[in-house]
């Protein structure tokens, strides 16, 4: 037996349950590890909260991100042996490996031997964040020296990782977040400008700081009408990358930018990675983790049975960096 959150029915954070349930064997092909740490991402609250791209098969689990010890190997697994300390590389449905417990059963090819210098909490806030990040900027925009990138939302794990990623690949990271309570964290994480959203114009100050080229890559998971400033203020050939519906509004084509500028403007989602693009993600995640330019920002911790408190911080947006439960295992 071991603890396993699941919901019954769908809700706030207040419809998560800790049951015991029997552990079953992994799968062929998979591998079970004893969770030691659980990644805590914005798509497991809307999944639970009904508001995701896909609805939940009640009762669920969910969860996508982990790390911890492998404890059993199903049949036809190599390259891991009992005792392996492994991270889940995450894919995109937030109860395909439900990691939300003690014990987790995952594909061993998308299984990860994780850097030795990253604890269990750093471990579980890695994969997830940074893929979707190394994905959007280095696969799909191709950032480069001397590229301005604006990165919304930028207090989020994936803008915390797509603002050291910017850094490595020696562009300028414009960071946008709502108050002026984060904006020195941001400065210190990495950021080379931070946008007050209800404070200052978003197009006015990216022109400022760009001196008037405006940016060639915006990241952005709010969505909503700001895409229009956003667009506004990119540069000739730029590419506008959308992947989140936080603002909940319907978010317009830029069409005129669009044209003028022969802009791109495309959806992105972790599962855009295909094994070449993974393989390469794996590389560019692990190196920069050892060479000491990656490194998951941890906002808080909480243990397993403390849930619950964990999504509502989650939902609080009080964070800068990853949310990770703990399961004391």
């Amino acid at each position: 037996m071991a603890r396993v959150v699941r919901f019954h029915e769908i809700g706030d954070a207040a419809v998560l349950r800790i049951e015991d349930l029997d552990v079953p064997p992994p799968a062929p092909g998979h591998i079970r590890i004893r969770v030691s740490a659980i990644g805590v991402n914005r798509a497991d609250a809307t999944f639970r909260a009904g508001n995701h791209l896909v609805l939940p098969k009640l009762p669920s689990g969910l969860g996508y991100e982990a790390a911890g010890t492998v404890e059993s190997v199903g049949d036809g697994v190599s390259g891991f042996d009992l005792g392996d300390i492994v991270s889940a590389i995450p894919q995109m449905e937030p109860d395909l490996y439900n990691t939300y417990g003690e014990f987790a059963s995952i594909p061993a090819s998308f299984a990860v031997k994780h850097p030795s210098v990253l604890s269990m909490v750093e471990a579980a806030a890695l994969w997830s964040s940074y893929l979707t990040a190394y994905g959007a900027l280095v696969e799909v925009a191709h950032v480069s020296d001397g590229d301005f990138v604006v990165i919304t939302a930028a207090s989020s794990s994936v803008g915390q990782a797509s603002v050291q990623i910017a850094n490595m690949l020696h562009a300028t990271p414009i960071a946008t977040t709502r108050g002026r309570q984060k904006v020195q964290a941001l400065l210190a994480a990495g950021a080379g400008e931070v946008i007050v959203t209800e404070e200052e114009d978003v197009h006015d100050r990216i022109m400022s700081i760009t001196r008037g080229n405006g940016a060639r890559v915006v990241f952005d998971p709010v969505g909503g009408p700001g895409v229009n400033a956003l667009a506004n203020a990119m540069s000739p050939n730029g590419i506008l990358l959308e992947y989140g519906l936080l603002s909940g509004k319907v978010t317009p084509f830029p069409l005129f930018a669009s044209i003028t500028k022969r802009l791109t403007m495309a959806g992105y989602r972790i599962d855009n990675l295909d094994a070449g693009r993974l393989a390469r993600g794996k590389r560019f995640i692990i190196g920069g983790v050892e060479r000491g330019v990656i490194r998951p920002l941890i906002a808080k911790t909480f243990p397993l049975g403390e849930i619950v408190q964990a999504h509502r911080f989650l939902e609080s947006n009080l964070q800068v960096g990853k949310i990770v439960v703990t399961t004391d295992a």
